[in-house]
């Protein structure tokens, strides 16, 4: 069962570097399911067996420095710590400037992570980034930045941000013998003298039958003084010998135009199940009104589930039909939730939509029936304000 969602995308290269017209940089993102052998899950949400995870392969050009614009997070002093420990609260093109971020791509990727954590509804104070330590980074990857949340466990990691170099792209070509490259061109062609060898293919296919193609990679990676009979080793670790008969020598200039290469990869990987936990413990709140316990659910309006909740003061002499029409008429909007309500006092209503989380409550009464206005409430604030419903900013 797969730990992560990351390789499908590298074994798919080829057919994302044509949809992206084989032109880089370029990025694909899978959502799913990841598996992990925990002994014995504990802390809730932190720590599962399965769980869902979005992960992004941004593919780059190692030799191609790609310019990021970090205005946006000039005013904004980031907790990083290095991978010694020390804190620093740096903005980010601060951080890249001093390479305590190593990489460009990985800093701006930080930023947007931040943003859309912020958005999410996370409080902004319990984030913090920490780098792996020398020891503890993949041996693959060049810098890797991990996302800490700060909630009721502790400082916990949702988000890793690393620099993979190629190390996917190249593992899966060596195993799979498909060619997983980029092209780029170059400003102007280069001449070049080729002094090697290659196989003869009407000796050499019979003699290595199906390896007849590793074989050709091997032997044009020979050196030119080398003698035959040599021995090359393939991929699987078998070693064949190369006869004299199954080589020709090669030699001729050529003008190349351009080059293969096998493309750098940037991954944000996200737990989608450990962010959304601490969007609840973040927006959780809980105070006293009149001398009982008052729970509020802050979330942000971009993940509340219910977007609206239409209340009539009381479903009589009209104001039931208008607020039944309002809801009606939100029900209609792509992607608004509105919620009916008309159970209980007023006061009661508003605390169970302040328990789920609802932004906004709207209340019909007898002043509706006069001028059509009602009365919007803000969830965390609880101010009130008089507004016409067509004039409603959600309408």
């Amino acid at each position: 069962m797969r730990p992560e969602t990351a390789q499908g995308m590298f074994t798919m290269f080829p057919a994302l570097y044509r949809h992206f017209r084989e032109q880089l940089p370029f990025g694909a993102i899978q959502v799913g399911k990841g598996y992990r052998n925990e002994i014995s899950p504990r802390q809730g949400m932190i720590r599962l067996r399965e769980f869902n995870m979005a992960e992004m392969e941004y593919f780059i050009d190692p030799e191609s420095q790609e310019i990021h614009d970090f205005s946006s997070w000039k005013s904004t002093q980031m907790a990083l710590i290095d991978g010694d420990g020390s804190l620093h609260n740096h903005s980010l093109s601060d951080a890249v400037d001093a390479h305590l971020i190593r990489h460009q791509t990985v800093g701006f990727f930080m930023g947007k992570t931040y943003d859309f954590l912020v958005d999410l509804g996370v409080d902004p104070n319990k984030i913090r980034f920490r780098q792996h330590a020398l020891d503890e980074m993949a041996h693959y990857a060049s810098d890797c930045w991990d996302v800490e949340l700060l909630g009721s466990y502790g400082w916990i990691e949702c988000v890793g941000i690393a620099h993979r170099g190629c190390y996917d792209l190249e593992a899966h070509e060596k195993a799979s013998g498909r060619t997983l490259r980029a092209r780029r061109e170059f400003s102007e062609p280069k001449i070049i003298e080729i002094d090697g060898w290659t196989i003869d293919g009407g000796v050499a296919g019979p003699a290595f039958r199906g390896d007849a193609g590793q074989v050709k990679v091997l032997v044009e990676a020979l050196d030119s003084d080398v003698e035959f009979p040599t021995e090359v080793t393939l991929n699987d670790g078998r070693t064949l010998t190369v006869e004299s008969e199954h080589v020709k020598r090669v030699q001729k200039t050529v003008k190349e135009t351009g080059e293969w290469y096998i493309p750098h990869v940037v991954e944000p990987a996200f737990g989608i199940d450990r962010i959304l936990w601490h969007v609840l413990d973040h927006a959780y709140d809980e105070s006293e009104k009149g001398g009982e316990p008052y729970r509020m659910l802050k979330l942000s309006s971009l993940v509340a589930p219910v977007d609206v909740v239409i209340l009539p003061l009381f479903e009589k002499d009209g104001m039931g039909r208008i607020a039944s029409d309002l809801h009606k008429r939100c029900c209609l909007i792509p992607n608004l939730v509105s919620m009916y309500d008309a159970s209980g006092s007023i006061g009661k209503r508003y605390a169970r939509a302040d328990e789920i989380g609802v932004p906004i409550c709207i209340t019909v009464d007898h002043q509706s029936l006069e001028d059509n206005t009602v009365t919007m409430r803000t969830r965390d604030d609880g101010s009130q304000i008089r507004i016409s419903i067509d004039d409603l900013p959600f309408l």
